[in-house]
């Protein structure tokens, strides 16, 4: 295994399910952490909350990295029109404020929007979806395009932004509950009491596995219920463990720091080290990807929401 998976897997232990030897330094961090949260605190306390005259939904999590928002946020925005998707685009090779997509038209490249913008591109083509460090300014530009909610990917803590809060709880939750950097959290856990929705994995939300050959000859992709032997995971997301609940037991892998920008050499190092062209990826691995030239399995994991979350999201954009 490579320096930087073992690094990888040691940090996200140590985040969530912490060893004897961990517990111990995220002890000895506490005092850290206890600054940590009382700057949270004086942040929160000193925030005016603006009405941008458009009604905002924000997906959020309390914990670092994945748990599913994403696929959840497209989900969600499936069932209402004229809706708009802001994020921050993490990692993306660009500054400032851009229009990634505009109802199916995509105006940028991965490279511009980052990763996660554009799956939403290509997943949600009939939302507007826009980058921007400045959630504020992404807002006001979605209104100016004519889109009547938002849908604001990670923005819990932007409270200056009046809006609705959905936080995602996850199925198995960390045993550390400490904030950064004792723990995983970005937030205190009774955070949870403070948000409108917090909806539960496997109660309020569920994940749906399917998967598809992406062929590069006629830049296609074709459903597939079966998947060959030969079979390597790589990706960069997250706690990328958390795929192996949907593969087959066994599976190779090769996993990246999350949102780590793949270079052609890393691609044909896999290919020759485990002397197979059968790639498998998720969505967000896809989209950076596609621009050698492979062919690629890909993960799609769908989110399926339950009615009542939907209502309740529902009544609020009704409301004024």
């Amino acid at each position: 295994m490579r320096f930087k998976q073992k690094l990888i897997f040691w940090i996200e232990e140590y985040l969530f399910y912490p060893t004897p030897f961990q517990q111990l330094i995220s002890a000895l961090l506490l005092p850290l952490t206890v600054i940590y949260c009382f700057i949270k605190f004086v942040q929160k306390s000193s925030v005016t909350t603006y009405d941008f005259g458009i009604k905002v939904v924000s997906i959020g999590n309390l914990i670092l990295g994945g748990t599913g928002k994403t696929p959840f946020t497209i989900a969600l925005s499936k069932h209402f029109q004229n809706n708009a998707i802001v994020l921050r685009g993490y990692k993306r090779n660009s500054k400032g404020l851009y229009v990634v997509s505009d109802r199916g038209n995509i105006i940028q490249s991965q490279d511009i929007s980052g990763d996660e913008a554009y799956e939403y591109a290509l997943s949600c083509p009939d939302s507007i979806v826009i980058v921007s460090e400045d959630r504020a300014k992404g807002i006001l530009k979605a209104k100016e395009l004519g889109a009547t909610v938002v849908f604001l990917d990670d923005g819990f803590s932007k409270r200056e932004i009046l809006k609705f809060d959905i936080l995602l709880r996850p199925k198995n939750e960390p045993t550390n509950l400490f904030c950064l950097p004792s723990g995983g959290y970005k937030e205190p856990k009774i955070e949870y009491l403070n948000a409108h929705i917090v909806a539960r994995e496997e109660v309020d939300y569920t994940r749906h596995t399917s998967f598809t050959f992406y062929n590069v000859a006629n830049k296609t992709f074709v459903k597939t219920d079966t998947l060959p032997d030969n079979l390597v995971l790589v990706s960069a997301i997250s706690k990328p463990q958390r795929l192996f609940d949907f593969l087959p037991n066994g599976i190779r892998y090769e996993f990246f720091e999350d949102h780590y920008d793949f270079q052609r050499g890393d691609i044909e190092n896999i290919q020759e080290k485990y002397n197979t062209k059968n790639l498998i990826v998720t969505k967000k691995d896809f989209v950076k990807l596609q621009k050698f030239d492979i062919d690629l399995y890909v993960i799609d994991l769908e989110v399926k929401i339950n009615q009542e979350i939907v209502e309740k999201v529902g009544e609020y954009i009704g409301s004024r």
